[in-house]
């Protein structure tokens, strides 16, 4: 990457990289009110995704404390649950739970990942601080400030992602959310400008992890909790920084032993535009489906043809599924599958569920389901195929589509039509159709999990941005928690 000479112990300046987030997250006010509207229903939508994942036992075996006993009263509290943890474990379990069902919100790019995975991470560490502040008679922290730290943190990992593909080097996209949490919780914590260089360098040199359990023939459950690990990991990185301990200048850029050299193709990282509140605001919800985001809009199309289908199964010939290039890459997948995580990463069965039963939801991952013979009868023939303009709709920054299309050709040689959707009802373009789902599916998600006057304080909370903004985070939490 660089003519510098390595044998040379001088230190040289912070990476752009390094010094472009800390700059971001110390200096940058955050005026859109788009942005914080936004951040308010992304944060309704999340914790939705963490209290269905409370029905699941392969998640709630994974929660409470890192060894049985460990806990810590006046610690972070883990949102339908009644543990109190120290912030490096409470952001595990937040940011675990957050993204079990593969639920939550989604950014696409050259990378992709879910932004508000950071929410683990800065939930955990807004709660133990405001808790700590109460108790030594300060202000603690409000949820204004939550929202403010997730648009940061949406924004940090999603413009990384803009033209840097890190899954083509095999390093999956959680090492971004590492980044990102590590960024915005050291100046929740009072780090200043260094403090976060040194911080987030760390976080860099930690590498990534690998995509091998999101991929036949490995695909397994680490990929629904290796966030919860990036963000707890994050917590960590902050918490040493604010000890005095050092960072490393260099991480990325070093020659032979820095972050692009080691793990990046010798490439340095691309910029195309500056840090701002551009994530959040076109940011794509999950609303409807628990599904990979990349067929989000064939599940939708899917839908649209279940009742000309279902009665029809054992005549049909071909289903063609028309997606974009990384949906080809990423979840084509042929032969047994072996698990949820397995299933909700495979194209052919997110289709085959909704043309069967006119739904998709996460218990259709589920064994019990998944047994059905014609679901794999209509994935034996099903052909996916990439479809250019989906592929260029995706990628461009105007538009941000995730386009795909689904027909199904019986052997009488009938066919339906074919039903095509250019971007799913969580993207911005259906903001106006998708909120009224957005809030329904935080209603129902927390209803019956919480106290009836419990929820219903929450809820109406919620729906008032002012009122939600101006709420300290300890009564907020308390809200979530039960007692």
């Amino acid at each position: 990457m660089s003519s510098v000479d390595i044998r040379s112990a001088k230190r040289p300046p912070p990476d752009e990289v390094l010094a472009s987030i800390a700059d971001y997250v110390t200096g940058c006010e955050i005026t859109s009110d788009v942005a914080y509207e936004t951040a308010r229903y992304c944060l309704m939508d999340t914790l939705a995704c963490g209290f269905q994942a409370l029905d699941y036992a392969a998640c709630t075996k994974l929660m409470g404390p890192v060894v049985p006993g460990a806990t810590m009263p006046g610690g972070s509290r883990v949102p339908g649950t009644s543990w109190e943890l120290d912030p490096v474990q409470g952001a595990f379990n937040i940011g675990a739970m957050i993204r079990w069902l593969d639920f939550n919100d989604t950014w696409l790019a050259a990378e992709w990942g879910h932004p508000s995975d950071n929410l683990g991470g800065i939930l955990a560490i807004a709660d133990y601080l405001s808790r700590k502040a109460v108790a030594e008679g300060r202000d603690p922290l409000t949820v204004k400030d939550v929202l403010t730290a997730m648009i940061k943190a949406h924004e940090i990992q999603g413009v990384i992602a803009l033209e840097n593909s890190f899954n083509r080097v095999g390093l999956d996209h959680v090492l971004l959310v590492r980044v990102a949490t590590t960024a915005v919780v050291t100046g929740m914590l009072g780090g200043d400008r260094e403090k976060i260089i040194n911080a987030v360098s760390n976080a860099w040199i930690d590498g990534g992890a690998l995509r091998t359990y999101r991929h036949a023939p490995n695909t397994g459950s680490r990929k629904s909790w290796a966030a919860g690990d990036a963000t707890s990991r994050g917590v960590r990185h902050a918490l040493i920084a604010m000890t005095g301990e050092m960072g490393y200048p260099s991480a990325l850029s070093a020659p032979r032993w820095g972050f692009c050299d080691v793990l990046f193709d010798g490439k340095p990282l691309s910029f195309p535009q500056e840090y701002g509140s551009y994530v959040m605001e076109n940011v794509l919800f999950k609303i409807s489906y628990p599904a990979e985001f990349h067929a989000q809009t064939a599940v939708e199309a899917a839908m649209q043809l279940h009742a000309e289908v279902v009665d029809r199964i054992d005549d049909v010939k071909e289903v063609v599924i028309e997606t974009q290039e990384p949906g080809v890459r990423i979840i084509d997948k042929t032969g047994p599958l072996d698990n949820p995580a397995d299933r909700d990463h495979c194209i052919q069965y997110m289709v085959a569920v909704p043309l069967v039963f006119g739904r998709l939801t996460a218990a259709d991952y589920e064994d019990s389901i998944a047994v059905d013979p014609r679901i794999d009868l209509l994935r034996d023939k099903m052909r996916v195929k990439e479809n250019s303009r989906f592929t260029r709709d995706y990628y461009d920054s105007g538009k941000r589509y995730i386009g795909n299309a689904v027909q199904v050709f019986f052997k009488d040689g009938t066919a339906t039509a074919r039903v095509e959707v250019e971007f799913p009802i969580g993207h911005r373009k259906r903001r106006a159709e998708g909120i009224p789902v957005l809030v329904a599916k935080f209603e129902s998600s927390l209803d019956g999990k919480l106290a009836s006057g419990q929820f219903d304080t929450l809820r109406d909370l919620c729906s008032d941005q002012a009122r939600l903004e101006a709420r300290s985070v300890d009564d907020f939490m308390a809200l979530l928690v039960q007692s």
